[in-house]
């Protein structure tokens, strides 16, 4: 006969690996957000979406960054959701709303149809981060956080990992609007197992009102004032800069000034964003368990991110390099080590250092500086490569960028700048 205890450690065990299989749905949802964010570089690269459209460079741009635009605008909104309101039913509302939106790009015929439909998508895409680490920080602790967040992140890694080889080959395959249908449409299955899966958190009303106080346990001002915050919006701009001109600009670098083939910028792409990936995971682990071991959990995190922007700076030596090999082999291995910053700042920045009742609040906040980057990186590369009608000014605003976020997470990640709550314990303590 079973006693009590048993029953509770098996309980325990239960609930464990039913939350490592949320997490992996999450996870996949993240990948199905970014392929469908993302498989418009493998379309812009493409000369017969370009003719149709009469697509100039700053076109291009313009087209890439819409969807960053309402992604961004929208992240405090969702992140305000979230707290409230729980994860499953709004991420599930949004996330057909998006994939909807996806498969009917296909059917456009205008310019002005192709913006809308990606401001549409980004308005529902909102939802997904915010809701993510709400979810991770109520289910994980310090002890976890690292890989939980670094598996999250192999979702938005091999997103466009996977997204810009296949799509490079249902274009070439069949075409532009063949692709956002199929993507579209296939990401819909997702939802099924995830409403059969998660627990329903719609909060009841009594719910509703507590869920309500504990989010005004910490103000909106004394979030804005907080050096952390202000630090994870620099170090998220600045990691973001990066990844998303890899994804918004990274094929067509590889096609127009490298001379591959679509399916070739596809398949590097891939190598890049799953490098990323692998490594985001394995450092999040690495930290996890010095924290384990007692390393300090700032100290080990910030030291993880800074090496991080330091290893993605050798974008550049790809940029100058006059031997293809050489330049592929740069500009696979820099997005990679790249990875030794993602779930390390991430934990830092919205989990580790922010109050619980506040981390839809806080990374909407986050998100909407992360969104920017992704909008700047667009339209900025844009202007840039007209101007200097190559791809070496845009590659030296990222080193940049990479730099002043590696001096950001060493000056203002510190706990006594992290935001206030009323009558609560510190971060550090409540996990």
């Amino acid at each position: 006969m079973k006693t009590k205890q048993m029953e509770t450690g098996e309980h325990e065990r239960r609930g464990g690996l039913n939350h490592w299989t949320i997490l992996g749905l999450l996870a996949i949802g993240v990948l199905i957000s970014f392929v469908d964010r993302s498989s418009i570089s493998s379309a812009l690269a493409d000369a017969s979406l370009v003719k149709q459209f009469s697509l100039s460079n700053v076109d291009r741009g313009w087209v890439n960054a819409a969807f960053f635009w309402s992604y961004g605008v929208f992240q405090v909104p969702m992140g305000w959701v979230a707290d409230r309101y729980g994860v499953k039913w709004p991420y599930a509302v949004c996330f057909a709303l998006w994939c909807v939106a996806t498969a009917l790009m296909g059917t456009v015929s205008t310019l002005e149809g192709l913006v809308v439909m990606r401001l549409l998508i980004g308005v529902a895409e909102a939802i997904v981060i915010p809701a993510s680490y709400r979810w991770i920080r109520n289910n994980f602790d310090e002890r976890h956080n690292g890989l939980a967040v670094g598996l999250l992140a192999m979702g938005n890694k091999l997103g466009p990992a996977l997204g810009a080889p296949v799509a490079a080959w249902v274009i070439v395959a069949w075409s532009w609007k063949a692709m956002f249908i199929a993507t579209g449409l296939l990401g819909l299955l997702w939802l099924l197992p995830w409403l059969l899966l998660v627990r329903n958190d719609f909060p009841s009303r009594e719910a509703l009102k507590r869920a309500d106080r504990a989010a005004r346990s910490v103000s909106l001002g004394s979030v804005l004032v907080s050096p952390v915050v202000w630090g994870g919006m620099i170090t998220n701009f600045c990691y973001g800069y990066f990844t998303f001109y890899s994804m918004t600009w990274m094929p067509a670098y590889l096609v127009e000034q490298r001379g591959l083939s679509l399916a070739q910028s596809g398949l590097y792409t891939f190598f890049s964003f799953l490098g990323i990936a692998l490594v985001a995971a394995l450092a999040g682990w690495a930290a996890d368990l010095m924290v384990a071991r007692g390393g300090h959990p700032i100290r080990v995190r910030k030291g993880f991110t800074i090496a991080g922007f330091f290893g993605g700076s050798t974008v550049l030596l790809g940029a100058y390099a006059h031997s293809l090999d050489v330049a592929l082999f740069w500009n696979v291995l820099s997005l990679s080590l790249l990875g030794l910053t993602t779930a390390n700042n991430l934990v830092l920045s919205r989990l580790t250092l922010i109050p619980r009742e506040a981390i839809g609040l806080v990374t909407g906040v986050q998100q909407l500086a992360t969104s920017l980057a992704g909008g700047v990186a667009a339209s900025l590369s844009g202007w840039l490569l007209h101007v200097g009608k190559s791809y070496d000014l845009p590659m030296m605003v990222i080193l940049v960028f990479l730099l002043i976020g590696a001096a950001a997470t060493a000056i203002l990640f510190r706990p006594e700048w992290a935001p206030k709550t009323a009558g609560a314990q510190s971060p550090l303590q409540q996990a």
